[in-house]
């Protein structure tokens, strides 16, 4: 004797030795009627054909479920690529890896520059980065407007030179936080008008952190670049590591949604910085290592100090194409 059964009422199929059915609270009832009539009504053989295929409808159902949850991946960056013996150790937390294209800020050389196709043989996504200006470098619109246009074709002949395809998503890193200048928002529209021309996708790397204007007014710098019309399309990778809503340095399995950062339509959130930041990771739940920094946790010896993320890709730039 075959039974159906579920958290809170069962039906009873004799001599449906070979069936099992699986119930979901959703269609208890749906289930008994149907269990009363093959029992009452229908013959042998075609009780046994409903049932698979009630049975077939239940599975992919629970599946097509399944699928449409939204995850979340994790992503570590950092400004100096941490070496060929880090990639498997790091693999085993992160499902990608950060992807300079320029030097990073501070530094002088790109040290990531020919790694790409080791980090994909390790199975790596990547967020790939270009450094941006500073605004202190762009006085006037003109003048703005020409160093976009310069930096995005170099932009574009370093993603090229890299192996990096055209659709691949470059995010310009912006340190600034709070409200642009104008003449930030015509560099990054020229940046990005060059990288749209050769295939690319422009992305910003930026604050999603609000800056107090006074009078009760506050900005972030992800807001400022939606605002402005000519910005719309470009992807964005929020920062946010103040707690809450950060985990701090933290690597769940189930990572937060990229949402979680207060930026409704980042694709990529930031939640962990190294070194921290004290003044807003003071009530982080997850501390960091007493040196201020965040590591792996395969990182046993603490060498690879490094940013982490949560993406809704596990390859948020498409560049492992």
């Amino acid at each position: 004797m075959a039974t159906l059964l579920t958290s809170s009422c069962f039906c009873t199929l004799r001599d449906l030795r070979v069936v099992r059915v699986r119930c979901v609270p959703r269609v208890l009832c749906v289930l008994r009627a149907l269990c009363a009539l093959c029992v009452k009504f229908l013959s042998f053989p075609a009780r046994i054909t409903i049932l698979l295929l009630l049975a077939f409808f239940l599975d992919n159902s629970a599946s097509t479920q399944q699928e449409a949850t939204p995850r979340s991946y994790l992503g570590f960056d950092r400004n100096i690529y941490p070496g060929d013996d880090a990639l498997p150790i790091l693999r085993k937390t992160f499902s990608f890896a950060s992807y300079w294209l320029s030097p990073p800020p501070g530094e002088k050389t790109n040290t990531w520059k020919g790694n790409r196709e080791l980090l994909r043989k390790h199975g790596f996504g990547f967020v790939v980065l270009y450094r941006g200006r500073d605004s202190s470098e762009l006085k006037k619109e003109a003048d703005a407007k020409i160093k976009g246009a310069r930096d995005g074709e170099d932009t574009v002949t370093a993603a090229k030179s890299e192996g990096f395809s055209a659709g691949t998503v470059i995010f310009l890193d912006i340190e600034e936080g709070g409200r642009l200048p104008d003449t930030y928002h015509t560099y990054l529209r020229a940046w990005s008008e060059a990288l749209t021309h050769a295939g690319f996708r422009a992305g910003a790397y930026c604050s999603g952190m609000p800056v107090n204007e006074g009078q009760g007014v506050s900005i972030n710098t992800v807001d400022d670049i939606r605002s402005h019309v000519s910005s719309r399309e470009i992807i964005i990778w929020a920062y946010n590591d103040a707690c809450p809503p950060s985990p701090g340095c933290a690597f769940p399995q189930n990572p937060p949604s990229p949402d979680r950062s207060g930026i409704s339509y980042a694709t990529i959130w930031q939640f962990a910085q190294s070194p921290r930041r004290k003044e807003f990771t003071a009530r982080c739940p997850a501390k960091y290592y007493r040196d201020g920094n965040c590591y792996a946790p395969g990182d046993s010896a603490h060498k690879w100090f490094l940013d982490v993320n949560s993406a809704t890709s596990p390859d948020p730039s498409e560049g492992a194409k």
